[in-house]
């Protein structure tokens, strides 16, 4: 039995033990030979020389990284534990400074956080346009929104284009007040959340008045040829084939797309099948277009979406064996 005391001067230890000690208590959890105490700035590990190493390990990759981020989130808490892969320790070793997307306002940082997420990142940087599918919460339109900033901000491109299927914007929105903008905006509105996060304010203000940020229904993409610009369709599981199609054929010369969706959470009348998956089949050995999956894994948003995503996949495998 050996004891080992390690610092926690550089980081919040309130945000190293999380609210009510629950990181702590995941940390107790996945070592449970180790006798683990918290000391103000300090925590001590009391077990095998070995048990202690790697948990020490772990320790070391956490600090290091809230060092980076300032806080973290009690899934990272989870994945840095639970990952033993060389891999998962990479992405959270910051092996590479530059891999910062976006400085947003107040000194935030935006970067690709998972595997999958980084994969998303080079097959951008690499190809002109790109699938990114997952479930909710991967973080497909944050990173593709923060790629988009980060090419208009090094002047890569002159405009940024975000579009997103209004499918509730039928015939249930004829009742609610305002005009076409202000009826249609809160289907919009992730994809501004995700600007507010990369863009000061009143720079991103100027932008939408001059229309380099543009905002819009993917309907109004008809006609139009969209040059030198970063496009973005979000919920691309919500357009029809004709309307991808549509997309597609819009992206004119200097021009990067991304299309991100869930094939899982069409929201089409019924009597409408989502175009997504067709044009990932049928678009997928075309040179300079590439596809990239994300899964749980890259959930970043609370810890239980991981669970709840994993819980819907259980019960979908069971009804599909019930119909088989």
């Amino acid at each position: 039995m050996t004891d080992t005391i390690i610092n926690l001067d550089t980081v919040n230890p309130i945000e190293f033990f999380g609210v009510n000690n629950r990181k702590l208590d995941l940390l107790k959890r996945k070592f449970p030979l180790l006798k683990i105490l918290s000391r103000g700035t300090q925590i001590k590990l009391s077990g095998a020389p070995e048990q202690i190493d790697t948990a020490k390990e772990k320790i070391d990759l956490i600090i290091q990284y809230m060092e980076r981020n300032g806080d973290m989130s009690e899934n990272y808490f989870e994945q840095i534990l639970g990952g033993d892969d060389a891999e998962t320790v990479d992405n959270f070793v910051d092996r590479n400074p530059n891999d910062i997307l976006v400085f947003g306002p107040n000194g935030k940082t935006v970067r690709a956080r998972t595997a999958n997420q980084k994969r998303m990142v080079q097959a951008a940087d690499r190809n002109d346009i790109v699938f990114a599918v997952g479930p909710a919460g991967t973080g497909k339109t944050y990173t593709a929104v923060a790629l988009a900033v980060r090419a208009l901000k090094n002047k890569v491109v002159k405009k940024i284009i975000l579009t997103r299927p209004a499918v509730e914007a039928g015939e249930s929105l004829g009742f609610l007040p305002g005009d076409l903008k202000e009826k249609i905006d809160p289907y919009l509105r992730p994809l501004y959340d995700a600007l507010d996060d990369m863009i000061p304010a009143d720079k991103l203000g100027y932008y939408m008045s001059t229309r380099t940020i543009e905002i819009a229904p993917l309907a109004y993409m008809r006609g139009r040829t969209l040059d030198n610009a970063f496009i973005i369709l979000d919920e691309a599981q919500n357009a029809n084939d004709l309307q991808l199609k549509m997309f597609l054929t819009r992206i004119g010369a200097n021009a990067k797309a991304i299309i991100t969706g869930d094939p899982t959470q069409v929201d089409l009348p019924k009597n409408q099948k989502s175009g997504l998956e067709k044009a990932i089949r049928i678009l997928q050995n075309i040179d300079g277009i590439s596809h990239i999956e994300l899964d749980e894994e890259d959930v970043v948003r609370h810890r239980l979406v991981k669970a709840i995503i994993r819980a819907y996949d259980k019960e979908k495998g069971k009804e599909e064996m019930r119909h088989s």
